[in-house]
């Protein structure tokens, strides 16, 4: 297996958002008052046409801040790492911080809509150093952070970036909006456009290098090009600017080209009229081959506009708006792990899952911090996935997706991943090697438990992670169950491309 590329040692990273941070409203896990919110929705489109029905508020739920002091999330955390942790999301561009130890207002200040303390922060600044995972944010940039004539100052910026320093931490990477090519959604001014962002922009990049020289500007950070609205066919409901135009306005100032990709929105934004996907499609190519088209737009704006700098997705899930019922079930694991296997070999350098631990599609259940499946694929790629990118060769069936890397912490030897995504008939593959297996299967492809080799993962006495060992498998053809999920593990490869 030829060696194609290599990937950040902290590719596989997660989500907190600001809001968790905070404390606020986020959305809602489903349930029968957000099934019955949704199938009123419809009605009213129905009866009114194709106008968008505006969000009700009931499809959002208040949250109290994260503890992220908590013994359990951090040894989960943990074992993800070394890993980066981005803490931003829409909630952070209207985010104020209280820099002081005094109690924070009541009601945030004029042109805000949160307040972040410093304990909150410090609690973040301690959970990364506890779970290896290096700080990527984004800055406010609604109206409490700009001057009278409307242009972003770096007052609040200044105070934060202090305040992290005091405590030991500092910020690995930054984008300095979030989500700007829907700004005004985001809590922008009205009628913010690309030549407002550059200008902004020229603000904060002098202010970074003098307040964070080490700190790698992200950028621009865009979502729903290339993908929900790639075919120009359906209109967006909503203002959006062009990614295009924003990088023609600033010039070619990033260390890194970032973007965000959803393959859909969940249901609780059916009202935006963008479409979705269902558990019976989630198996499927046009499915799964939604991340490869998204980059693959992105991955043109960048060799145009900053070739040879590194691609990072710093958001991603199953869908926007909080993910659907079966994104926290065994099913999203196919596009959970397709998606790493294939942004690896595209040579994307960083992809952070949203969320961690935070509604429909969060790595952890939010309520009893239990792992679910997507947590037990991710400790898997961490175990086994090194950073070094190889060529698998081809696949056995057009049902079996392969990936491969140099097999983690072991000198010459090789990890493949087989996503056999078919659901009746087996398939098989031969390596030409025995093989340590590790084979994710489930009763049904929308539980929540699943098994590895047979085995339920779960975790044991003081939250300890299962051991997670593979079954030893001989040389010859290996039998990949219909729609199951194996990392095959060959220590004995003596790759040259694995010997470093």
């Amino acid at each position: 297996m030829a060696r194609v590329g290599s990937v950040d040692e902290r590719f596989q990273s997660f989500n907190v958002e600001m809001v968790e941070v905070t404390g606020g409203r986020f959305w809602k896990p489903f349930d029968k008052q957000v099934d019955a919110i949704l199938q009123a929705q419809t009605a009213a489109r129905e009866k009114g046409g194709n106008q968008p029905v505006g969000m009700d508020p009931n499809l959002y739920q208040y949250r109290p801040p994260i503890d992220l002091g908590s013994a359990r999330l951090r040894k989960l955390a943990a074992a993800l790492g070394p890993a980066y942790i981005r803490v931003s999301g829409t909630w952070a561009n209207t985010t104020y911080f209280h820099d002081a130890d005094s109690a924070p207002p009541k009601t945030p200040p004029t042109g805000f809509g949160g307040v972040l303390t410093r304990a909150q922060w410090k609690g973040v600044v301690d959970f990364g150093r506890a779970a290896d995972a290096k700080l990527v944010t984004s800055f406010a940039t609604s109206g409490g952070a700009r001057d009278a004539k409307g242009l972003w100052n770096s007052k609040q910026a200044t105070q934060w970036l202090a305040y992290t320093k005091s405590v030991g931490g500092s910020i690995a990477a930054a984008e300095f909006m979030n989500e700007p090519t829907i700004a005004v959604m985001g809590g922008a001014p009205k009628g913010y456009d690309a030549a407002a962002y550059a200008r902004d922009l020229a603000v904060f990049r002098t202010f970074a290098k003098a307040a964070a020289p080490e700190m790698l500007l992200l950028g621009p950070g865009s979502v729903g090009e290339g993908g929900l609205f790639g075919k120009g066919d359906t209109p967006p409901p909503f203002p959006m600017l062009k990614s295009e135009d924003l990088l023609t306005a600033t010039g070619p100032i990033y260390d890194a080209f970032s973007y965000h990709f959803y393959g859909t929105v969940s249901k609780r934004c059916s009202s935006m009229n963008i479409g979705g996907t269902t558990p019976a499609e989630a198996l499927g190519a046009e499915w799964l081959d939604r991340t490869e088209k998204t980059e693959a737009f992105y991955a043109a704006l960048r060799d145009k506009f900053l070739p040879g700098k590194p691609l990072w997705l710093t958001e991603t899930a199953d869908a926007a708006c909080g993910g659907n019922p079966w994104g926290s079930a065994f099913v999203d694991s196919f596009r959970y792990l397709n998606q790493l296997g294939t942004l690896a070999r595209k040579g994307v350098q960083v992809v952070a899952h949203n969320t961690l631990a935070a509604s429909d599609y969060g790595l952890i259940d939010e309520a009893t911090l239990t792992p679910r499946p997507n947590y037990w694929s991710a400790v898997l790629w961490r175990k086994l996935m090194g950073t070094t990118v190889l060529d698998p060769g081809p696949a056995p069936t057009p049902e079996v997706r392969l990936y491969a890397h140099c097999l983690r912490g072991v000198p010459g030897g090789v990890a493949v991943l087989a996503i056999h995504t078919g659901h009746t008939a087996p398939a098989s593959l031969d390596l030409g090697a025995a093989v340590q297996r590790y084979t994710l299967t489930a009763s049904d492809l929308q539980a929540s438990l699943v098994q590895l080799n047979g085995s339920e993962l779960k975790l044991g006495a003081g939250d300890a992670l299962p051991a997670m060992d593979g079954a030893a498998a001989p040389a010859g053809p290996l039998v990949l169950a219909p729609a199951s999920i194996s990392f095959l593990a060959i220590p004995s490869a003596n790759n040259s491309s694995c010997r470093q």
